[in-house]
């Protein structure tokens, strides 16, 4: 009839007695909600979407056709214990965005739970692996890619058809340009591409996050120590803290190099193509 408003829940739904949904969720036809799944309020489930437990999401997220959010590790390891996945408020999850939870604590690196943060954009087919951590605020752009036990750092940004190595770590506003892969760490504020070659400084984004200008400034020069001046990394860790750690954001580039497992890759890694590389 004309101005009748949808039901908030499409009759052929089909959603798990386990599943807890909030009063004001929305969930679109043939939506599957398979096991222990906890909605929070606002939130839109569109059509064919897939959401299997265990598995918590806060307030108002959305989730379009066909992803699966809380399947199973691909791992061979995994036996069908149960683990977890946790997402907070305000995500969007594009059409065939799959998300995993995680391998259980105990068997190898697993930590049991998966987390994803608030107000990331995942975009179709983008995909989250086994125990990783997604901070807030980050964009997966189409077909991005990481493996398991990945983290990464509030307001980064993978581009398309990109993909990061197991284990690797992603800083605040770093960026994997489009069909690129790396498997070491991105420091916060740099730039990759290719197959593990270094960009420059993700200056963009750090102008929409509001970072000062001589703070910048700062961090290109500390840039520079590493890919210009091309001085062993303990060196040029000294000097950045000796010459620029007044600032809080080369404070926070020393302490995430410094504790990296998997390393940053080095001057002979550097190939500049963009006007935010360090010159």
């Amino acid at each position: 009839m004309p101005g009748t408003q949808p039901a908030p829940i499409h009759p052929s739904a089909i959603i798990s007695q386990e599943a807890r949904l909030a009063e004001n969720v929305t969930v679109g036809p043939f939506v599957v909600i398979d096991g222990p799944v906890v909605v929070g309020e606002g939130t839109v489930i569109h059509a064919h979407a897939h959401l299997i437990g265990p598995a918590t999401l806060g307030a108002n997220n959305e989730i379009c056709t066909g992803a699966v959010i809380g399947g199973t590790p691909q791992h061979l390891a995994y036996k069908g214990e149960v683990t977890t996945l946790e997402i907070g408020d305000g995500n969007i999850f594009r059409e065939y965005t799959t998300i995993h939870r995680a391998m259980p604590a105990g068997t190898g690196s697993g930590t049991g739970i998966t987390r994803v943060g608030d107000r990331n954009l995942f975009m179709a087919c983008s995909h989250v692996a086994h125990d990783c951590r997604v901070g807030n605020d980050c964009i997966f752009a189409n077909s991005a890619v990481i493996g398991g036990h990945v983290e990464v750092g509030d307001r980064a940004l993978i581009s398309g058809n990109s993909c990061i190595h197991q284990f690797c770590r992603v800083g605040r506003l770093g960026l994997l340009s489009g069909s690129s892969a790396v498997s070491k760490d991105i420091p916060p504020f740099w730039v990759m591409q290719n197959i593990n070659k270094v960009g420059g400084i993700n200056t963009i984004g750090m102008r929409r996050a509001g970072i000062p200008t001589v703070e910048i400034q700062a961090i290109r020069r500390a840039f520079a120590f590493i890919y210009i001046d091309r001085l062993d990394l303990p060196a040029a860790l000294l000097r950045m803290e000796a010459e620029l750690g007044q600032f809080p954001a080369i404070r926070e580039l020393v302490e995430f190099i410094r504790s990296s497992k998997r390393g940053i890759c080095g001057a002979h890694r550097y190939q500049s193509t963009s006007e935010d590389a360090a010159a």
